[in-house]
């Protein structure tokens, strides 16, 4: 494959990125973004395959890749020679085009991801607490920044910005964690997105923690091929998101896919109905492990399976999935979608088995009047959160609907 270098582009690597039309006024600007998208979403394709894929003329296609190529955004492929004609030269973006750095700041743990133009992961720095304290946790994170930031080296001038995805509420359900109500009310108070914006001169982005998790499943996961689908997350405390029609939905005050408030069973007088956080989230697994004199932090990993953490994980994964089927049914009813995709920081043998479980589960139910939807694993896995936190910016500057993400703030 040949180099942006190969084509007298040397300054471009390094060069300050252009606007790209974010207002969308321009066409050109817009079509740029057209042109980008449709190389994200396909892979590499030669101008006229993209002129078909885009709907533009043969002619606007030429000028938009020669001004994507003069400001590093395309490479070009060796030509491919067929049987007739000129040999076609596929167009591919260039991973070294754009950066962006994604930050998910969990209850359990901060990570840190630096990802390129193609959504690849270059560099991950990660923090683990029992609970974040903001005075010690947002100086860890300023750290982060910097450390991903100077890793560029000459390309540091080609970061377009930072996404955060984090709880709406860090300091929900702050008694199941054995939290005090004023550690709680610390982190509430908190705007975490102008917090970050203040550690670093490149624009800052917001998106619940989940929501972030599901957009990475969109845009590089299952989304590519289900239109609209359920996405259930299990960490520390389960979370959701909602896929209609390829468009993530975060509902008016970003209730949407919230799924830890759901109910699992009926009000009863006197009596409030507990929630699907109580039944399947990892925290449930980690109070087990605790109180037979276990490492809580298995949840996360491949102990979880083994002696002496499997007596313990196998009823967790039972009672999770029967938990999760009755939010699965619950959800279909609202909301028809084709699929559901169930993703989360577990292992991926404990993942998988929940998924089977769940998928045994939803045998027991009655669904007259009512279309199954498929069960699918998530392909993206732990850093799901991370990795949508660094689309947010990337989605921003780069595709033609920004409404995409930002809808989440």
């Amino acid at each position: 494959m040949n180099t942006p270098a190969d084509h007298g582009l040397e300054g471009a690597a390094t060069a300050p990125l252009r606007p790209r039309g974010s207002n969308q006024l321009g066409m050109r600007q817009y079509n740029e973004r057209v042109v980008l998208q449709a190389l994200r979403m396909h892979g590499a394709l030669p101008k006229a395959e993209l002129a078909r894929v885009t709907g533009l003329t043969a002619q606007t296609i030429g000028l938009i890749t020669t001004r994507l190529e003069e400001d590093g955004l395309l490479l070009r492929h060796d030509p491919v020679r067929g049987r007739i004609g000129q040999p076609s030269i596929p167009l591919t973006l260039d991973p070294d085009g754009a950066y962006a750095i994604g930050i998910k700041i969990g209850r359990r743990s901060t990570d840190a991801l630096l990802v390129d133009f193609n959504g690849k992961v270059r560099k991950r720095l990660s923090l683990s607490y029992a609970f974040p304290d903001a005075a010690e946790l947002l100086p860890a994170v300023s750290q982060q920044l910097r450390t991903l930031r100077r890793s560029l080296g000459a390309r540091s001038s080609r970061l377009v910005g930072v996404g955060v995805a984090a709880p709406f509420q860090m300091g929900g359900w702050h008694r199941m964690l054995g939290l005090s109500s004023q550690q709680s009310e610390q982190w509430n108070s908190i705007d975490l997105a102008a917090q970050v914006q203040a550690m670093i001169d490149v624009p800052v982005s917001f998106a619940r923690d989940t929501s972030a998790a599901c957009v990475a499943e969109l845009l590089l996961g299952r989304g590519r091929d289900i239109k609209s689908f359920l996405y259930l997350f299990v960490d520390t405390f389960v979370g959701g998101g909602l896929v209609l029609h390829s468009q993530p939905h975060f509902g008016v005050r970003g209730n949407a896919g919230a799924v830890a408030s759901l109910p699992v069973n009926l009000a009863q007088p006197g009596a409030v109905p507990e929630q699907l956080v109580r039944h399947a989230s990892l925290w449930d697994l980690e109070q087990h492990y605790q109180q037979h004199g276990l490492d809580p932090s298995a949840a996360y990993d491949a102990r979880s399976l083994e002696a002496p953490y499997r007596d313990h994980t196998s009823p967790w994964i039972r009672s999770a999935a029967n938990a999760l089927a009755h939010c699965i049914v619950s959800g279909t009813a609202v909301v028809d979608v084709d699929a559901v995709v169930m993703d989360g920081s577990l292992a991926p043998a404990a993942l998988e088995s929940l998924l089977a479980q769940t998928a045994q589960a939803l045998d027991s139910y009655n669904w007259e009047g009512l279309w199954r939807p498929a069960l699918h694993a998530g392909s993206i896995g732990s850093d799901a959160r991370a990795l949508g936190g660094a689309l947010l910016p990337l989605h921003a500057n780069f595709a033609p609907d920004r409404e995409t993400f930002l809808k989440a703030a």
